[in-house]
């Protein structure tokens, strides 16, 4: 086993995963000493990819988390979805390849530095073998997925063993933003990182939502990047157009499905913004994250002071809510 063992679960044991629960729901919480932010949305860059020049190494990585009360990082590699997802015997080789080597780079690390693993999703029979081999060799703490990539979405009707065999492990699912050129490009001059990418989050949510997948796989923890992108906004739209006659899939409507959903903060931490999530699924579907090196930590926490959580919700969600789907790293 490369990581460590799980730590035995203790406190928070009832606080319930969903929606609808008030503040004084996580009491328990802040009782607890807080041992510094669990980050789960910070890339690592592997040597061996062609792309983004950020600088990032993991004594890099350490440092910023040093210096920004970041106790434990979960890593996502996140900047090489096309070739991941293109169905060929490269991409199971170069989720491979990624996964071997972050497990190796995070090994010194036990509770500083988790990850997620990379799975080939355009190829099931690739992505079964990866998920079984991430999890009960490498010990990962969940996978990535990108919002969209091979020229699908995810929830994909294909796609379903794939998610049959998470919700199997009750794992974790970080849905991360992308955009292809065969896709819903912003106006010439506008970068895509602007907007389209949280409005590539929603079609990945919208998909799992339409296919059955956050109906029919409930054991698993959907992440969604930059405290939803555009899901909270349009969930009454979407609650009004799920299909009428799908009573097995929506039967209580979508928002019960939706809210959840858990919302990371990264570069997307206004207080504006944080309080219409908390509106909509409550504070325990709010996680800390920083989107680093993408990002400067700066820039998601020097928000959090102007959002006014309760001491309660603070901790919740600098750690207390991550504690809950990531039980290894509770204290």
């Amino acid at each position: 086993m490369l990581r460590r063992d799980f730590l035995k679960d203790a406190g928070l044991a009832g606080l319930a995963v969903g929606s609808g629960l008030h503040a004084g729901c996580l009491s328990a919480q802040s009782l607890v000493n807080h041992a510094g932010r669990i980050d789960v949305h910070h890339h690592y860059l592997p040597p061996f990819i062609d792309g983004p020049t950020w600088p990032w190494t993991i004594d890099y990585a350490l440092e910023a988390m040093d210096r920004n009360n970041v106790a434990t990082s979960i890593l996502s590699g996140t900047t090489f979805p096309e070739p991941l997802n293109d169905g060929t015997p490269a991409a199971r080789d170069l989720a491979r390849r990624a996964n071997d080597w972050i497990a190796e780079a995070t090994e010194p690390h036990p509770g500083r530095l988790g990850y997620y693993a990379a799975v080939p999703l355009a190829d099931t029979d690739g992505s079964l073998a990866e998920i079984e081999y991430a999890f009960d060799t490498l010990n990962a703490d969940g996978v990535t997925m990108n919002s969209s990539a091979g020229r699908m979405w995810p929830g994909d009707p294909a796609q379903m063993p794939i998610f049959e065999e998470l919700n199997r492990r009750k794992t974790t699912v970080f849905l991360h933003p992308n955009t292809t050129p065969f896709c819903c490009m912003n106006p010439p001059g506008v970068p895509n990182n602007v907007a389209e990418f949280d409005n590539d989050v929603l079609r990945a949510v919208l998909s799992l939502l339409w296919n059955g997948v956050l109906t029919n796989y409930p054991d698993i923890n959907f992440i969604v990047a930059h405290t939803g992108g555009t899901v909270p906004a349009l969930a009454g739209r979407i609650q009004d157009r799920v299909p009428e006659d799908r009573a097995d899939l929506y039967p209580h409507g979508a928002l019960d499905k939706l809210r959840r959903l858990y919302f990371e903060i990264g570069h997307a931490s206004f207080h504006w913004v944080v309080r219409a999530a908390l509106e909509f699924a409550g504070p325990t579907q709010l996680l800390f994250g920083t989107d680093f090196p993408v990002e400067p930590h700066a820039v998601t926490t020097r928000e959090i002071p102007s959002i006014g959580l309760t001491p309660d919700e603070l901790y919740a969600l600098d750690r207390g809510n991550a504690e809950r789907i990531f039980p290894r790293y509770r204290i």
